[in-house]
């Protein structure tokens, strides 16, 4: 079942972000992920949580690929280059069948 990784993300700074999405879409790629909403201009519809300055949604074929790719050591690497400058909240959810 397809699976969604779901991201709202607060930026402190710029310096990390060309290194880091230089490398993310290819790693993506080997993973059989794919950005469905990348920036995506956040807006508030409802809530008190701060509004991010980023979203995201990447799409897998299932949990097993989200998984895989959210553990793997060249995501990892990049993870600790994006806590340098950013804050994230994820969640991996399924698609509605």
């Amino acid at each position: 079942m397809t699976a969604f990784i779901i991201g709202q993300m607060q930026i402190q700074n710029r310096d990390w972000m060309e290194d880091y999405f230089s490398k993310i879409p290819v790693l993506l790629e080997q993973h059989k992920g794919r950005f469905l909403v990348r920036g995506g201009n956040p807006e508030r519809m409802e809530g008190n949580n701060a509004v991010p300055d980023a979203a995201f949604i990447i799409e897998f074929p299932d949990r097993s690929f989200a998984k895989d790719f959210w553990r793997s050591k060249e995501f990892q690497e990049l993870a600790v280059l994006r806590r340098t400058g950013s804050t994230l909240n994820a969640v991996l959810v399924d698609k509605i069948a």
